[in-house]
């Protein structure tokens, strides 16, 4: 069969390098350019098309194989399974509509970013404050001009999943994208009975009081502070909804 030709990829700098060989080698394998039962290319051979180092390439393949795109066999080699494999199904947030469904979102966002507040109240660099800082000052201003902020707001989050220095939280935030934020699902300010800047100005403020404790590499507190943020969100939904009578 034709191989692809060598190319050497554009390097983003929001993604690892394991990532984008991951990504670069899965989308080949989607396309059929590697068949089931194929062997992939040596490391060294991944090496010299992706200038990249052996010790990437190495953690690309893990990915693969976590992915259940690849099995490797020692001394022989990593070879493309049957795809799609028999693993779970990606969730699709794309799809969340009701309330039940928006609510059992976000106590998902309680468990996952609860931690992530934590580790990266350790590992964050200043670059990463800045970002955080950037978006809330974004938020601000979106809110005074009558947008969303809806942007601003999941880069916020996006953030602190960076700041982890753990991939798979940066990939799962980006996999729940915006939908990840209510009000793209509801009319949140409606349900909040305030109005709309007042209530996102002090979703801000909670966002604020987030990025202190992160900024003081103080874990517990930052826990504590997006753990009561996203709590305080699901249950200010509950109750605007059962006393609409529409849980």
């Amino acid at each position: 069969m034709r191989r692809p030709s060598p190319a050497a990829l554009p390097r983003r700098q929001t993604r690892s390098l394991a990532q984008q060989v991951m990504e670069d080698l899965s989308a080949k394998i989607r396309k059929g350019l590697y068949q089931p039962g194929e062997k992939l290319p040596t490391e060294p051979e991944v090496m010299a098309e992706q200038g990249v180092s052996r010790t990437v390439v190495r953690e690309a393949m893990s990915r693969l194989q976590a992915a259940g795109l690849v099995e490797t066999r020692h001394g022989v080699g990593t070879f493309v399974l049957q795809f799609p494999s028999p693993a779970l199904p990606l969730l699709d947030f794309k799809t969340v509509a009701s309330i039940r469904e928006v609510l059992a979102m976000i106590e998902l966002r309680v468990s996952l970013e609860t931690e992530a507040a934590g580790l990266a109240a350790l590992r964050r660099t200043d670059d990463h404050l800045a970002r955080m800082r950037r978006a809330l000052d974004e938020f601000e201003r979106d809110v005074k001009q009558g947008r969303s902020a809806v942007e601003a707001d999941f880069q916020f989050h996006l953030q602190i999943a960076l700041a982890t220095g753990n991939q798979y939280f940066e990939d799962f935030y980006r996999h729940l994208g915006t939908a990840t934020i209510p009000r793209t699902r509801l009319d949140t300010s409606q349900l909040a009975l305030v109005p709309s800047p007042n209530y996102l100005l002090r979703t801000n403020q909670e966002h604020e009081r987030i990025l202190e404790a992160i900024a003081g590499r103080d874990a517990q507190t930052a826990r504590d502070r997006m753990h009561q943020h996203l709590a305080d969100s699901h249950e200010r939904l509950r109750r605007a909804y059962e006393s609409q009578g529409r849980l």
